[in-house]
Protein backbone atom coordinates (compact mmCIF):
# COMPACT_ATOMS: atom_id res chain seq x y z
CA UNK A 1 0.00 0.00 0.00
CA UNK A 2 2.89 2.53 0.68
CA UNK A 3 4.92 3.90 -2.02
CA UNK A 4 7.50 6.52 -2.10
CA UNK A 5 8.44 9.53 0.26
CA UNK A 6 6.37 12.15 0.89
CA UNK A 7 7.37 14.03 3.67
CA UNK A 8 10.76 14.33 4.97
CA UNK A 9 12.32 15.99 8.00
CA UNK A 10 15.98 16.48 8.66
CA UNK A 11 17.47 17.47 11.87
CA UNK A 12 14.39 19.28 12.93
CA UNK A 13 15.19 21.64 15.72
CA UNK A 14 12.86 23.75 17.75
CA UNK A 15 14.11 25.94 20.69
CA UNK A 16 12.34 28.20 22.67
CA UNK A 17 13.44 31.56 24.71
CA UNK A 18 11.24 32.18 27.34
CA UNK A 19 10.39 36.05 29.03
CA UNK A 20 13.12 37.08 31.23
CA UNK A 21 11.72 37.08 35.11
CA UNK A 22 13.61 40.67 35.45
CA UNK A 23 14.58 43.06 32.74
CA UNK A 24 18.43 42.07 33.81
CA UNK A 25 17.94 38.20 34.19
CA UNK A 26 19.20 35.89 30.99
CA UNK A 27 16.52 34.75 29.31
CA UNK A 28 15.94 30.86 29.25
CA UNK A 29 16.08 28.91 26.27
CA UNK A 30 14.65 25.08 25.99
CA UNK A 31 14.65 22.55 23.81
CA UNK A 32 10.82 21.22 22.69
CA UNK A 33 12.84 19.19 19.62
CA UNK A 34 16.37 18.02 18.68
CA UNK A 35 17.73 16.99 15.51
CA UNK A 36 14.70 14.81 14.03
CA UNK A 37 15.00 12.65 10.96
CA UNK A 38 11.57 11.65 10.12
CA UNK A 39 10.18 9.85 6.63
CA UNK A 40 6.39 9.25 5.83
CA UNK A 41 5.94 7.08 2.85
CA UNK A 42 2.88 7.93 0.91
CA UNK A 43 -0.13 5.35 1.61
CA UNK A 44 1.40 4.56 5.16
CA UNK A 45 0.53 5.71 8.83
CA UNK A 46 2.56 6.74 10.90
CA UNK A 47 1.84 6.92 15.00
CA UNK A 48 4.06 8.98 17.09
CA UNK A 49 4.11 8.51 20.54
CA UNK A 50 5.46 9.47 23.75
CA UNK A 51 4.80 11.43 27.26
CA UNK A 52 2.79 15.12 27.50
CA UNK A 53 5.90 17.59 26.32
CA UNK A 54 7.74 15.12 24.78
CA UNK A 55 7.42 17.03 21.13
CA UNK A 56 4.98 15.21 19.57
CA UNK A 57 3.05 18.46 18.92
CA UNK A 58 6.11 20.07 18.05
CA UNK A 59 6.76 17.68 15.46
CA UNK A 60 3.67 18.09 13.38
CA UNK A 61 3.26 21.83 13.66
CA UNK A 62 6.92 21.95 11.85
CA UNK A 63 5.66 19.09 9.54
CA UNK A 64 2.95 21.21 8.77
CA UNK A 65 4.60 24.44 8.17
CA UNK A 66 2.57 25.65 11.53
CA UNK A 67 5.87 26.68 13.20
CA UNK A 68 9.31 27.66 12.02
CA UNK A 69 12.43 25.18 13.20
CA UNK A 70 15.25 26.87 14.94
CA UNK A 71 17.25 23.96 12.33
CA UNK A 72 16.57 21.71 10.01
CA UNK A 73 13.96 20.68 7.07
CA UNK A 74 10.78 19.69 6.00
CA UNK A 75 9.94 18.85 2.73
CA UNK A 76 6.33 17.49 1.47
CA UNK A 77 5.90 15.78 -2.04
CA UNK A 78 9.91 16.96 -2.71
CA UNK A 79 8.97 20.66 -1.96
CA UNK A 80 10.43 22.80 1.03
CA UNK A 81 8.34 23.98 3.80
CA UNK A 82 8.72 27.01 5.31
CA UNK A 83 6.52 28.41 7.51
CA UNK A 84 7.71 32.04 7.24
CA UNK A 85 5.77 32.06 3.64
CA UNK A 86 3.06 34.37 2.94
CA UNK A 87 -0.88 32.33 2.74
CA UNK A 88 -0.64 32.03 -0.85
CA UNK A 89 2.84 30.91 -0.67
CA UNK A 90 1.61 27.99 1.37
CA UNK A 91 -1.51 26.81 -0.23
CA UNK A 92 -0.11 23.89 -1.97
CA UNK A 93 0.63 22.63 1.57
CA UNK A 94 -3.11 23.46 2.59
CA UNK A 95 -4.21 21.49 -0.24
CA UNK A 96 -2.35 18.66 0.64
CA UNK A 97 -2.76 18.03 3.72
CA UNK A 98 -5.45 17.88 6.76
CA UNK A 99 -5.65 18.33 10.74
CA UNK A 100 -7.25 16.69 13.13
CA UNK A 101 -6.80 18.48 16.76
CA UNK A 102 -7.40 16.73 20.38
CA UNK A 103 -10.23 19.31 20.90
CA UNK A 104 -13.12 19.29 18.87
CA UNK A 105 -15.25 22.25 20.28
CA UNK A 106 -12.23 24.51 20.09
CA UNK A 107 -11.69 24.27 16.58
CA UNK A 108 -15.31 24.78 15.34
CA UNK A 109 -16.69 27.69 15.11
CA UNK A 110 -19.76 28.14 16.90
CA UNK A 111 -21.44 30.89 15.25
CA UNK A 112 -20.89 28.59 11.61
CA UNK A 113 -23.13 25.88 10.95
CA UNK A 114 -21.62 22.37 9.80
CA UNK A 115 -22.32 22.97 6.10
CA UNK A 116 -20.37 26.48 6.60
CA UNK A 117 -17.61 25.07 8.97
CA UNK A 118 -16.89 21.69 6.85
CA UNK A 119 -17.31 23.66 3.52
CA UNK A 120 -14.90 26.61 4.31
CA UNK A 121 -11.53 24.25 3.26
CA UNK A 122 -13.63 24.35 -0.20
CA UNK A 123 -13.69 28.15 -0.59
CA UNK A 124 -10.56 29.03 0.88
CA UNK A 125 -8.62 26.94 -1.23
CA UNK A 126 -10.55 27.67 -4.19
CA UNK A 127 -11.95 24.44 -5.09
CA UNK A 128 -14.21 24.01 -7.65
CA UNK A 129 -17.08 21.68 -8.11
CA UNK A 130 -20.41 21.55 -6.25
CA UNK A 131 -19.30 22.52 -3.16
CA UNK A 132 -22.81 21.78 -0.89
CA UNK A 133 -23.02 18.40 -3.02
CA UNK A 134 -18.90 17.77 -1.42
CA UNK A 135 -19.82 19.06 2.12
CA UNK A 136 -22.88 16.40 2.18
CA UNK A 137 -20.66 13.63 0.63
CA UNK A 138 -17.90 13.64 3.11
CA UNK A 139 -20.74 14.12 5.54
CA UNK A 140 -21.64 10.81 4.96
CA UNK A 141 -18.04 9.45 5.17
CA UNK A 142 -17.99 10.53 8.15
CA UNK A 143 -21.25 8.53 9.76
CA UNK A 144 -23.36 11.97 9.80
CA UNK A 145 -26.88 12.71 8.30
CA UNK A 146 -26.66 15.29 5.53
CA UNK A 147 -29.36 17.37 7.31
CA UNK A 148 -26.67 18.33 10.15
CA UNK A 149 -25.07 20.88 7.87
CA UNK A 150 -28.10 23.02 8.95
CA UNK A 151 -27.39 22.78 12.42
CA UNK A 152 -24.66 24.52 14.77
CA UNK A 153 -21.59 22.77 16.66
CA UNK A 154 -22.90 23.19 20.42
CA UNK A 155 -25.96 20.95 19.59
CA UNK A 156 -23.52 17.93 18.88
CA UNK A 157 -21.83 15.32 21.48
CA UNK A 158 -18.17 15.51 21.88
CA UNK A 159 -18.02 12.34 19.50
CA UNK A 160 -19.90 13.83 16.77
CA UNK A 161 -18.09 17.04 16.69
CA UNK A 162 -14.99 15.29 15.76
CA UNK A 163 -16.74 13.62 13.09
CA UNK A 164 -17.54 17.14 11.84
CA UNK A 165 -13.54 18.57 12.61
CA UNK A 166 -12.68 14.77 10.57
CA UNK A 167 -15.35 16.28 7.40
CA UNK A 168 -13.71 19.67 7.67
CA UNK A 169 -10.27 17.69 7.50
CA UNK A 170 -10.98 15.81 4.79
CA UNK A 171 -13.33 17.64 2.59
CA UNK A 172 -10.49 18.79 -0.03
CA UNK A 173 -9.16 15.35 -0.38
CA UNK A 174 -5.86 16.02 0.92
CA UNK A 175 -3.08 12.97 0.43
CA UNK A 176 -1.58 13.32 4.06
CA UNK A 177 -4.10 13.77 7.27
CA UNK A 178 -2.19 14.48 10.21
CA UNK A 179 -3.82 13.97 13.79
CA UNK A 180 -2.73 15.16 16.55
CA UNK A 181 -4.30 13.54 19.45
CA UNK A 182 -7.69 13.50 17.52
CA UNK A 183 -9.21 10.68 20.18
CA UNK A 184 -7.95 11.06 23.24
CA UNK A 185 -11.00 13.25 24.39
CA UNK A 186 -13.58 10.44 23.01
CA UNK A 187 -14.81 7.54 24.87
CA UNK A 188 -13.92 3.73 23.97
CA UNK A 189 -17.09 3.22 21.58
CA UNK A 190 -16.54 6.61 20.04
CA UNK A 191 -13.07 6.33 19.58
CA UNK A 192 -13.74 2.84 17.62
CA UNK A 193 -16.00 3.91 15.24
CA UNK A 194 -13.74 7.09 14.51
CA UNK A 195 -10.91 4.55 14.01
CA UNK A 196 -13.09 2.48 11.43
CA UNK A 197 -13.32 5.93 9.70
CA UNK A 198 -9.78 6.39 9.45
CA UNK A 199 -8.98 2.95 8.28
CA UNK A 200 -11.54 3.29 5.27
CA UNK A 201 -10.32 6.51 4.52
CA UNK A 202 -6.76 5.09 4.53
CA UNK A 203 -7.46 1.80 2.28
CA UNK A 204 -10.48 3.86 0.01
CA UNK A 205 -8.65 6.81 -0.93
CA UNK A 206 -5.11 5.72 -0.40
CA UNK A 207 -4.93 8.54 2.52
CA UNK A 208 -1.63 8.91 4.16
CA UNK A 209 -1.51 9.23 8.23
CA UNK A 210 0.70 10.58 10.49
CA UNK A 211 -1.10 10.24 14.19
CA UNK A 212 0.33 11.24 17.23
CA UNK A 213 -1.17 9.68 20.19
CA UNK A 214 -0.66 8.50 23.80
CA UNK A 215 -2.82 5.78 23.32
CA UNK A 216 -0.91 2.48 22.65
CA UNK A 217 -4.20 0.94 21.38
CA UNK A 218 -4.95 3.22 18.86
CA UNK A 219 -1.36 3.11 17.08
CA UNK A 220 -1.53 -0.76 17.35
CA UNK A 221 -5.36 -1.08 15.66
CA UNK A 222 -4.33 2.20 13.25
CA UNK A 223 -0.70 2.44 12.50
CA UNK A 224 1.91 0.30 10.57
CA UNK A 225 4.67 2.51 11.36
CA UNK A 226 5.36 3.90 15.36
CA UNK A 227 8.12 6.26 15.83
CA UNK A 228 9.31 7.14 19.87
CA UNK A 229 9.45 10.90 20.99
CA UNK A 230 11.15 11.00 24.68
CA UNK A 231 12.52 15.10 25.29
CA UNK A 232 12.25 16.34 21.97
CA UNK A 233 14.60 12.82 20.02
CA UNK A 234 13.62 10.20 18.71
CA UNK A 235 14.33 7.38 20.85
CA UNK A 236 13.34 4.30 18.39
CA UNK A 237 11.67 3.91 15.49
CA UNK A 238 10.04 0.58 13.15
CA UNK A 239 7.27 -1.37 12.38
CA UNK A 240 4.36 -1.21 14.80
CA UNK A 241 4.53 -4.64 15.71
CA UNK A 242 8.32 -5.05 16.22
CA UNK A 243 8.61 -2.02 18.13
CA UNK A 244 5.77 -2.52 20.42
CA UNK A 245 6.33 -6.16 20.89
CA UNK A 246 9.79 -5.95 21.11
CA UNK A 247 11.15 -2.47 22.32
CA UNK A 248 14.79 -1.67 22.46
CA UNK A 249 14.89 1.35 24.02
CA UNK A 250 14.04 1.20 27.73
CA UNK A 251 12.04 4.25 27.77
CA UNK A 252 9.53 2.47 25.02
CA UNK A 253 9.61 -0.32 27.63
CA UNK A 254 8.32 1.94 30.17
CA UNK A 255 6.30 3.63 28.10
CA UNK A 256 4.35 0.53 26.75
CA UNK A 257 4.34 -0.58 30.59
CA UNK A 258 2.87 2.63 31.85
CA UNK A 259 -0.17 3.20 29.37
CA UNK A 260 -3.36 0.95 29.41
CA UNK A 261 -3.91 -1.09 25.78
CA UNK A 262 -7.62 -1.34 24.31
CA UNK A 263 -8.73 -4.54 22.88
CA UNK A 264 -6.93 -4.52 19.43
CA UNK A 265 -10.80 -6.91 18.84
CA UNK A 266 -12.47 -3.43 19.52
Amino acid sequence: MSGGIVVAARGLTRRHRERASTPWAPRRVTTALEDVDLDVRAGSAVGIIGESGSGKSTLVRLLLGLDTPTAGTVEVDGRPVDARASARELHWLRRRTGIVFQDPYASLDPRMSVGRIVGEPLWALGIEGDRRERVRAVLGDVGLEADVAERYPHEFSGGQRQRIALARAIVHRPGILVGDEPLSALDVTVRAQILDVLRTLRERDGMTLVMVSHDIGVVQNLCDEVVVVKDGRVVEEGPTEKVLLQPQAAYTRRLLAAVPVIDPGV
